[in-house]
């Protein structure tokens, strides 16, 4: 059976952690298939709030090594949704 995850990632202070976020990301690139990131731009505002959508592929014990670093930077919340599949 294949498995799918989807990490929606919420960085609550993105100017402050963005290097140690993109370390980690950085880090496991092998498993990280689709990377979307989000921030509020404009003339005035940088947004310090930031959003990051992951979908990973590959072999699923490596997953948790990703989740378990990102989720030890300071201000960053983790939400997971997992698929399981077979194909015909």
């Amino acid at each position: 059976m294949q498995q799918t995850i989807i990490l929606g990632i919420l960085v609550f202070d993105r100017i402050k952690e963005a290097g140690r976020t993109q370390e980690v990301l950085s880090k496991y690139a092998d498993v990280i298939r689709t990377r979307l990131g989000f921030h509020e731009l404009s003339d005035k505002v940088c947004s310090r709030l930031g959003t990051i959508v992951l979908v990973l592929q590959g072999y699923p014990e490596k997953w948790k090594p990703l989740e378990d670093e990102l989720a030890q930077i300071g201000g960053v919340e983790i939400k997971r949704i997992k698929f399981d599949y077979m194909f015909k």
